[in-house]
């Protein structure tokens, strides 16, 4: 049975991942005074540029009196090197001269960027540990266990994390959805397979899915080895980001109190059919599963996986 996310109090920023720089494209065009982004750099998906613009279109003397131009139009005026790509502005590129006229929306290098990125796990995190468990800064965290990280333009690498894959042990299989495929949040996201036991891994995010990773798919060691980086599993376009993201985990304090949580509620679990799996204070067991066996399988997705 799919579980459901408890709703936590977080700002509505969207924190992404190796976005270093925060002032949207707006105020970077000088149109506006000050605005920071709060959507990841998804200009195409963004609330206050879709209203800036239909408000610029509609002329309005509110806004007029404050606003002249859009941050295209504004662009437009400049000449050579002074007509940054958006995505130079944005810090997602070091440069990048736009020669399409601003038209984000019909670009080619727009598009090849993103595909260029999707096949990338785009550098590593900073991790700290939690009771000897890696935890990565800057991520969101399902309580099913899978883990968020959102990227530039607001598309959403998922995968399961390092506590999840050391319950299950090796996997042997990946079951991925195909390129298209909706996925919900709280809802199947994909499956995993170890011998004869399959679980299922509950979906962080709502949305398409526009990548896999086919290394993972052919190597399915690499997720238990590398869990946040070439361990990923898919990537999706969001349908409803900023919801979803309140839905998880993301606080350092917030998220490093719930792995203390399922650290010791796994300890009591196995205590009681099993016995200690190792001295207090070791390190974790790589496979929770494949050493207490007689815990069984469905229990454990059940508890943890909320599968």
């Amino acid at each position: 049975m799919a579980g459901k996310s408890k709703r936590s109090s977080k700002t509505k920023k969207v924190q992404g991942f190796n976005i270093l720089e925060d002032e949207c494209i707006w105020m970077k065009a000088g149109v506006i005074n000050f605005k920071l982004c709060d959507n990841a750099f998804d200009c195409m998906n963004c609330p206050f540029d879709t209203a800036m613009t239909r408000a610029l279109e509609k002329t309005g003397p509110l806004v007029k009196e404050k606003v002249q131009e859009s941050w295209r139009d504004q662009m437009r005026l400049k000449y050579g090197d002074e007509r940054e790509c958006r995505h130079m502005l944005s810090g997602r590129v070091h440069y990048k001269i736009c020669v399409n006229d601003f038209r984000c929306d019909a670009c080619e290098y727009d598009q090849s960027l993103d595909e260029a990125e999707l096949h990338q796990h785009l550098g590593k995190p900073a991790v700290h540990r939690v009771l000897g468990y890696q935890v990565p800064d800057n991520y969101y965290y399902h309580r099913g266990h899978s883990w968020a990280r959102v990227e530039y333009g607001g598309r959403v690498r998922f995968g399961l994390d390092d506590f999840g894959l050391k319950l299950v042990g090796p996997v042997d299989e990946y079951l991925l959805p195909t390129l298209g495929q909706k996925v919900e949040q709280s809802d199947i996201g994909f499956r995993l397979a170890r011998e004869s036991n399959e679980a299922e891994v509950l979906s962080p995010i709502t949305g398409t899915i526009v990548a896999v990773n086919h290394k993972v798919m052919r190597k399915p060691q690499l997720s238990n080895q590398r869990p946040y980086t070439e361990g990923w599993l898919v990537v999706v376009e969001p349908k409803r980001l900023k919801g979803n993201l309140k839905n998880l985990l993301f606080a350092k304090k917030e998220v490093d109190g719930w792995v203390e949580h399922e650290v010791q509620r796994m300890h009591d679990l196995v205590m009681a059919e099993h016995g200690p799996l190792a001295a207090t204070g070791g390190a974790p067991v790589d496979d929770v599963f494949g050493n207490a066996p007689e815990v069984g399988w469905k229990k454990l997705v059940n508890e943890f996986l909320l599968t």
